[in-house]
């Protein structure tokens, strides 16, 4: 498993869970620290249930056993407390009544974290393969809508601007109609916090019927969007009060926006080069001058 990723592994997985495997789940989330000192038994009398449903939320999330979740539960209780940025200090919870400074402070703590989890994740070979398959394609389709539309927008002006044939579909009629006219020759990404939004998959996996590389960025392996993708590449999240999951993650898959844009930008250095060469004029030029001091 990754570093610093069980947490974030339970807190995917559990809208997926039910009754009692939730139960289990919650109470792991509220609390990680204690339950490194619990037992099988024990957690599972702390959320009346059983041993066994115990293991069975194990192996739910893909552990191999308690031991496996207390192993993980550890090694990141240890890895927050060397931390540069302090998650063992700073909670993710703040009330009408904290400071500006705690703000700040929870707030830019949620974020490098999702940032450094999303790093240590990374699949180089996934990675490598997406912006293969980018620097190679005829025409590039982005698909995402709400907060990821965004994210969808974003990654159109930067490979845009590197020379790709790109276009970023934030509707979902559009975006079917574009993924309708793709060939094994193009690439289609899908940009999905949840993996699962029916706007996002319902064109990608007509890109995939259409012969496209799909390329899937999401915080969730197992979602809908990342089964359908040849590629799939996960960020993570890390929320806070006012702040949902499918805010926070859009820090960090802009980190993996930016690994494919620089990573596509090398495997296409002379297009790319000369692209931007051709463009880098144009903001300049649309500068307001300031007025001299009379």
């Amino acid at each position: 498993m990754p570093p610093t990723d069980v947490t974030t592994l339970i807190r995917t997985e559990l809208p997926r869970l039910a009754g009692s495997l939730r139960k289990v789940g919650e109470l792991i989330l509220e609390d990680p620290a204690a339950v490194t000192h619990c037992s099988a038994a024990e957690l599972g009398r702390r959320t009346g249930t059983s041993q066994a449903t115990v293991t069975r939320f194990c192996r739910a999330v893909g552990l191999d056993s308690y031991q496996h979740l207390l192993i993980e539960l550890a090694q990141e209780r240890g890895r927050g407390e060397v931390s540069d940025w302090g998650t063992a200090e700073i909670g993710p919870d703040i009330s009408p009544d904290d400071s500006l400074e705690r703000v700040v402070q929870v707030v830019g703590t949620a974020d490098l974290r999702a940032i450094q989890q999303t790093i240590d994740r990374i699949d180089l070979d996934a990675l490598e393969r997406a912006a293969q398959a980018l620097a190679r394609a005829r025409r590039i389709d982005v698909y995402g809508v709400g907060g990821s539309g965004a994210v969808t927008q974003e990654t159109e002006t930067r490979l845009f601007r590197i020379g790709c044939a790109v276009r970023g579909w934030t509707e979902v009629h559009a975006a079917a109609t574009s993924a309708a006219l793709l060939t094994p020759a193009d690439v289609a990404i899908g940009i999905s916090h949840s993996g699962a939004t029916r706007e996002t998959l319902e064109p990608f996996e007509m890109a995939k019927e259409r012969g496209a590389t799909t390329i899937a960025l999401t915080t969730d392996p197992r979602s809908p969007l990342s089964r359908s993708a040849d590629i799939r590449l996960i960020s993570s999240s890390s929320e806070t009060s006012f702040r949902a999951e499918s805010i926070s993650s859009r820090h960090s898959v802009l980190v993996l926006v930016d690994c494919l844009y620089v990573r596509v930008a090398q495997l296409t250095y002379q297009r790319a080069s000369a692209s931007l060469a051709l463009t880098d004029h144009i903001t300049p030029q649309h500068a307001v001058k300031s007025r001299r001091a009379r």
